[in-house]
């Protein structure tokens, strides 16, 4: 997992606070996309849903002085000591109590947004009415780097509101979702304890009453989701485990790792990303999101030299490999979206019980042909 995002923190009552005239000055270049968009926008109650999970999966560790906790995990992710930062199990619930709500809706945003073009809409009586064996059944996602939960909350979350949306329509069912984290510390306790609530309805207080007791449901309808934890290092887990891995898969998702997994070793990164493309089907998906501005040093002829991380990342996938002839049939990626820099702000009417910050990303969105 990578290290927090160094952005401003906010406390969660004031989420609508605003960067400084200078700081903005700075922002001028790329230009910044505000989610505040209608139609995009996920219902505050949906977005406290998620929230809930958080604070009811690490209950006790939130109850308790956390705050020394985070200390000790931030100053080991300062200097990079990541063997340290994620080698002990409070650290790991304390990180993913504090970090992952805040990206978890931010990623949703992003998700809902992408609904359609990541193939989202269809329902299993598309799938009952199509010929067998042309559609699966399930909604496979392979989260990398994705053991802190960030992505299992947004993709609960997401499960919901497609369920509440088909509902409304009247048009059956969203596909299940199977979700196969993986990450190179043991996140197994984490993920565990977040689906386990995700899938089960919140408790209630005694007090509740009937109407309350009647409607009260689990965000994702466990028989329709799905998680699985592998603990691998992707910059050297071995080619035949990762095919395996990628099987069937829809989406593949990079949330903050693309840029750490460059600074670890960018000719192993390459080397990944080249695996991970030959293991994927035409028309499955990569989402890449991480902090605007990531910038990785690459050594060529003794010298150093700066690239942007999406770059390196188009560099590695969009290059032509027809030897110069840019024959059509040699482009293996396509890509579909991509924003340099959004911003997702909390909703002020939110609560949680510790701070929580607004999140900063850019996000690249590619296709396999």
């Amino acid at each position: 997992m990578p290290a927090p995002q160094k952005s401003r923190v906010t406390g969660i009552k004031n989420a609508k606070g605003k960067p400084g005239k200078s700081r903005l000055a700075k922002e001028q270049q790329p230009k910044v996309i505000e989610e505040k968009s209608l139609e995009t926008r996920i219902p505050p109650e949906t977005q406290q849903l998620i929230l809930n999970i958080f604070r009811n999966s690490f209950k006790e560790r939130l109850e308790s002085d956390i705050q020394p906790l985070l200390q000790e995990v931030k100053g080991h992710l300062f200097d990079r000591n990541f063997k340290e930062a994620f080698g002990r199990e409070d650290y790991l619930e304390a990180y993913a109590a504090r970090w992952s709500p805040s990206r978890a809706l931010g990623y949703l945003g992003v998700l809902w947004r992408m609904r359609e073009s990541l193939n989202l809409m269809q329902t299993t009586e598309d799938e009952s009415s199509e010929a067998e064996g042309s559609s699966r059944k399930s909604w496979k996602v392979v989260c990398l780097g994705g053991g802190a939960g960030a992505e299992i909350g947004t993709l609960g979350g997401l499960h919901r509101l497609l369920s509440d949306e088909h509902k409304e329509r009247g048009d059956g069912q969203p596909r299940s979702m199977e979700v196969v984290a993986i990450d190179s510390a043991d996140w197994t306790k984490v993920v565990d304890q977040l689906t386990q609530h995700i899938t089960a309805p919140p408790p209630l207080s005694k007090y509740a009453s009937a109407a309350v007791k009647a409607a009260n449901r689990p965000l994702a309808d466990p028989t329709a989701f799905r998680t699985t934890f592998h603990q691998h290092d992707v910059l050297t887990m071995d080619p035949k485990t990762l095919a395996a891995a990628l099987e069937s898969v829809n989406l593949v998702t990079l949330m903050f790792t693309l840029n750490e997994l460059y600074s670890a070793s960018i000719s192993l990164t390459q080397q990944f990303l080249l695996r991970m493309t030959e293991s994927l089907e035409p028309g499955a998906m990569l989402l890449v999101v991480d902090s605007p501005g990531s910038y990785s040093t690459v050594s060529l002829n003794g010298a150093d030299k700066t690239y942007p991380m999406q770059w390196l990342l188009d560099h590695t996938l969009l290059v032509d490999t027809s030897g110069g002839k840019a024959k059509e049939e040699v482009r293996l990626w396509e890509k579909v979206q991509e924003d340099d820099s959004r911003w997702f702000r909390l909703d002020d009417r939110l609560e949680y019980p510790i701070e929580l910050e607004n999140m900063r990303m850019q996000l690249h969105l590619y296709q396999r042909l």
